[in-house]
């Protein structure tokens, strides 16, 4: 068995204390994380190593940054990808690595702000040039899955009511058609409702949204045809969101029988 695991943490410095509890408590093989929020320098490897991990970091210190811990094995490393569009320039938002037998990558997809923001039409390219990244990468034919804050919900069934997100960004017909281009390369979007959990991974700090259930399910991973059907059961670990000082992401958590 292959547990992955996908998280973004906003902030591993604020948040390292948790990700090391709920490393030693959920035991995954392989984890990505996202909005980490530190340098590539000062990621905080020899804590994750301490439990068996190596890592890769990809990140300026600033708001966004990804990473990959594993304990199966971690090579043939990239950080960012060919074609990547910035704003202006490339930003920290996508490292890839082969852990021991798959090949993982994580990702932090762009927000968007607002429907006619630059920073929407960027995360269209963006999600655009994701998926030919990913079409190339699958051609070495190893399994293949992306995970991470997409930024996008999927169905209508994936936020708490899409009455309240006319107009907004996260569930417009541009985003999820980006999105469906990044599953036709030949992805699976593992949907942990379909087996069992909460149905959402994020809810806003404000207005006690995650005690209401005003979630969103933005979280997702996504798996080519060997992992999907190799996946045996998969959660959205809501209890990860309380406590004190959480994150407002959720981790989803996926095993695969390989």
């Amino acid at each position: 068995m292959l547990r992955l695991a996908t998280w973004n943490v906003n902030s591993v410095g604020a948040r390292l204390e948790r990700l090391l509890e709920w490393l030693t408590a959920t035991e995954p093989d392989v984890v990505c994380l996202q909005e980490t929020k530190v340098s590539q320098e000062a990621f905080p490897y020899a804590e994750v190593e301490a439990l068996g991990y190596e890592a890769a970091a990809h990140g300026d210190g600033r708001w966004n940054g990804v990473a990959i811990l594993s304990r199966v094995g971690l090579d043939e490393v990239r950080r960012g990808f060919d074609g990547e569009p910035g704003f202006p320039e490339a930003e920290p938002r996508a490292v890839a690595a082969t852990c021991g037998p798959i090949r993982a990558w994580s990702v932090y997809v762009p927000n968007g702000r607002e429907l006619d923001d630059p920073h929407f039409a960027y995360k269209l390219a963006w999600l655009a040039a994701l998926a030919r990244a990913l079409g190339a990468d699958a051609a070495a034919g190893r399994p293949l899955c992306v995970s991470g804050d997409f930024n996008v919900a999927p169905t209508d069934e994936d936020v708490w009511d899409i009455g309240a997100f006319a107009g907004s960004t996260h569930v417009s017909a541009a985003e999820r058609g980006a999105l469906a281009t990044v599953l036709a390369t030949g992805f699976t979007d593992i949907a942990p409702r379909a087996l069992k959990g909460a149905p959402y991974t994020y809810w806003d700090y404000r207005g006690g949204a995650f005690h209401k259930g005003l979630g969103m399910r933005i979280d997702l991973v996504l798996a080519d045809a060997t992992l999907a059907g190799a996946v045996t059961d998969a959660y959205i670990d809501r209890d990860a969101r309380k406590g004190s000082k959480p994150s407002d992401h959720a981790p989803v958590v996926v095993d695969f029988d390989l």
